[in-house]
């Protein structure tokens, strides 16, 4: 795995690490290294190569930097000497360009392929609202090219097979942010995220949070489950591969009970509450929730029980137990 360094005037490094591990859970390899109003130019070199030797993976390392000129960005260019081939250094670090960082490097080998992968989505994370505060010649790359059908296709139309493709249904109480908009898009390669909720449907905030947070070039939406169930019959989405996001396994069941066709659930994250009982640091279950799976279990459904596509799966069975069990006490 490519290891990072987020080098940066000031606790900007350590504020921004904690950021992303809020967002996108820890990640190794990590290292953070902070310019002090003390430090002078060797001082702080000192500390970028102790945090370079104190990573697991030294070969391929992506030096992430605040201000291009500024001394954490001169004093790793100076370092990057001789690695030229393995190493690179990107300027201008925002969140998202450190999400996508987190996820790029799943699927990337070099640090190279992730500081070519980041740079868009660290451009498109500068935005402004209200809209019409954006710079004229910024507008174009705004506007993005439906990628399914629109309402000018004629009903009964037939794209592709005239078969939605699924390629991850998600269980999620947050359903989209960074996690999924950056990992799992990049490991499913969607051309529409779908949230499927009766009561976000109805919540104009969260949904226009949920379609903003979509990345570059996938189109997100919030629909209600009927809505959703006629979307899945609908032949005019044949040519369409979306990842479907519930918050609840109920929300999935009934959608499944509405015919849309889902096989394997991703089982990502289930929020804490009263009644019910943690069986992992991110999910948490109560009685109708086993109950529910469980019916999902008899419809055929499997389950894919993970944050993001770097983790190691765990058995649902297994939790469902640990859950049972812990309901008793």
């Amino acid at each position: 795995m490519v290891s990072i360094v987020i080098a940066t005037h000031g606790d900007f490094a350590t504020g921004i690490h904690m950021s992303g591990s809020m967002v996108f859970g820890d990640q190794p390899n990590v290292a953070t290294v902070t310019l002090q109003p003390s430090d002078g130019p060797d001082s702080f070199r000192a500390k970028l190569e102790e945090a370079i030797a104190g990573l697991e993976e030294q070969k391929e390392v992506l030096i992430l930097v605040d201000l291009w000129g500024g001394t954490p960005f001169n004093q790793s260019n100076n370092l990057i000497a001789g690695h030229e081939d393995t190493w690179a250094i990107v300027a201008g670090l925002n969140l998202p360009m450190l999400l996508e960082a987190y996820g790029a490097r799943m699927m990337a080998d070099t640090a190279h392929e992730v500081a070519k992968m980041i740079i868009p989505t660290a451009k498109d994370g500068v935005k402004v609202f209200p809209a019409e505060l954006e710079p004229e010649e910024a507008a174009p790359a705004a506007a993005a090219a439906p990628a399914a059908p629109t309402g000018a296709i004629p009903p009964g139309t037939v794209l592709g097979d005239g078969h939605i493709k699924y390629g991850l249904a998600r269980i999620d109480t947050r359903l989209l942010h960074g996690q999924v908009a950056t990992a799992w898009t990049k490991a499913v390669g969607p051309d529409r995220i779908i949230a499927v909720s009766d009561g976000v449907a109805h919540d104009e905030l969260r949904k226009r949070m949920i379609m903003e947070a979509a990345p570059p070039g996938v189109k997100a939406h919030v629909v209600p489950i009927y809505k959703m169930c006629e979307v899945a019959k609908d032949p005019r989405f044949g040519d369409t591969k979306a990842m479907l996001l519930f918050e609840t396994p109920q929300d999935a069941l009934a959608a499944i009970e509405g015919g849309v066709d889902i096989k394997t659930i991703n089982v990502g994250s289930m929020a804490h509450s009263q009644g019910k009982f943690a069986v992992n640091k991110v999910l948490s279950l109560d009685e109708k929730d086993i109950e529910t799976f469980e019916k999902l279990k008899a419809l055929g459904v499997t389950f894919d029980v993970r944050k993001v596509p770097g983790d190691s799966k765990e058995d649902m069975d297994a939790l469902l137990q640990k859950a049972r069990e812990g309901l008793k006490k």
